[in-house]
């Protein structure tokens, strides 16, 4: 089981073709309601799309085994269950053997002794769904304090969303399969993903998720910061490789008076610019939060790589078959915005204590 929070605390457990995968929420207060048909909604947001996506599909129908009752959070731990019924395994046996580059296989087989090589097992972006469900519960708390989260696909390979964007352009995004802000990036970015696919290969991208109605003073400092604590969960995210805020490593580049962002009042202290990502010192400054998150290219490619033969220790040659993802990018939009909310209800309710 793996764990995040300290106040809403998340448990993810499962395996890509174990029998179950699912997840406990503690800390969602009692008697608040649960709209299962938004939680529907963004698990379907998560699901593949036919070309740009795995064959593999699930129908990822969720059980409620605790925790709810008649629509309302109980106060108790909400345990749930999410069943696997595309399992079949027999194509990974030889990665036991011949690892697969740019995966965990190699690390967990030599960490994990009887580790068997199922699918992705418990590595494999498959758990995701489990942090969707959570996630959704998390995003029905927040937004009874005004907090609103949205993502969308800016970059996938060579293909960059160069414009700034608002809130409201992120929310768009999901009419897109791509999850794009535009129709004409969506088109772009759906052709670099089939090129990919074509030669046998995946690109990766670039994720960034806006949040809006943050309080000025919400997170903590140092290791409580709410950037550490949002970078921490998105990291937990197989296939994330970085995370900045605001303009990021860009803004090495500028001097002091340039990335400083000016305050004003308007009806209450407000922001000339947002270079910073709405967070100084650990802790909300009132701009909406931005952050980006980098994801790698999916690993399991139809093109032959150097590998390993761990019973023969020497070198080899490994061929992946299969089900996969040319590019995870679209489907991992819903999951950067589902483990924001998780942080974020996690550092409300500190608050509230």
């Amino acid at each position: 089981m793996y764990q995040i929070g300290s106040s809403v605390v998340f448990t993810l457990y499962g395996e890509s073709h174990s029998e179950y995968i699912g997840g406990l929420i503690e800390g969602i207060p009692k008697d608040m309601i649960i709209n299962v048909d938004l939680i529907n909604r963004d698990l379907d947001l998560r699901k593949p799309t036919k070309g740009i996506g795995t064959p593999r599909t699930e129908p990822d129908e969720v059980e409620f085994l605790s925790g709810i009752w008649d629509g309302k959070a109980t106060g108790e731990k909400i345990h749930y269950r999410i069943r696997n019924t595309n399992t079949d395994s027999s194509k990974y046996d030889v990665f036991n053997r011949t690892p697969r580059p740019g995966h965990a296989d190699l690390p967990a087989l030599v960490k994990f002794p009887d580790h068997k090589i199922k699918g992705g097992n418990q590595f494999s972006g498959r758990l995701t769904v489990s942090i969707v469900v959570a996630g959704s519960i998390a995003r029905q708390f927040i937004s009874q304090h005004g907090i609103s989260v949205a993502a969308f696909t800016r970059s996938i390979g060579k293909i960059k969303d160069e414009e700034e964007r608002t809130f409201e352009d992120a929310v768009g995004s999901k009419e897109h399969p791509t999850m794009a802000a535009t129709a004409e990036l969506d088109s772009m970015m759906t052709r670099e993903i089939l090129d990919a696919s074509a030669d046998e290969d995946s690109v990766g991208g670039v994720i960034e998720c806006i949040t809006t109605g943050l309080p000025i003073g919400l997170g903590g400092t140092w290791f409580d910061s709410l950037d550490a604590d949002i970078a921490r969960a998105v990291f937990g995210i197989p296939a994330c490789k970085g995370v900045e805020f605001g303009k990021g490593f860009e803004l090495t580049k500028m001097r002091g008076s340039e990335s400083n962002d000016p305050f004003y009042y308007d009806e209450g202290v407000k922001l000339h610019s947002n270079n910073m990502g709405g967070i100084l010192g650990g802790m909300s400054d009132g701009a909406p939060m931005v952050f980006r998150a980098a994801f790698k290219p999916t690993p399991s490619i139809g093109k032959e790589q150097d590998t390993v033969d761990l019973e023969l220790m020497e070198n080899a040659k490994v061929k992946i078959a299969g089900r996969h993802d040319p590019c995870i990018v679209p489907r991992a939009v819903i999951v950067v915005e589902s483990v924001a909310c998780l942080v974020l209800a996690d550092q409300i309710i500190k608050e509230e204590r």
